[in-house]
């Protein structure tokens, strides 16, 4: 194996979905200039926000959900209604 291949500057972040406002604690190397207070220890780390996670995907759930980010589907049914008439 390469030696020294991996970052060494990994740190606690707390991951948020942004569907459901779920958070859990993590290690991270990515950046983040945004930090919040962890609810379960009360101390403040960097955030990352995501847009679906383990808890709101329909996969992990089992429920039959479309999620629409930024608005897909609206632009979708906009663009064919118009032709449609």
């Amino acid at each position: 194996m390469k030696q020294d291949i991996h970052p060494k500057n990994y740190r606690n972040v707390v991951f948020k979905d942004m569907s459901n406002g779920t958070t859990f604690l993590s290690r991270s190397t990515a950046d983040s200039r945004e930090t919040i207070v962890f609810e379960e220890d009360g101390q403040e780390y960097p955030v990352i926000k995501l847009e679906i996670s383990n808890t709101s995907h329909p996969f992990y759930t089992g429920k039959n959900v479309l999620v629409d980010t930024a608005g897909r589907i609206d632009k979708f049914k906009k663009r064919y209604e118009k032709k449609a008439k």
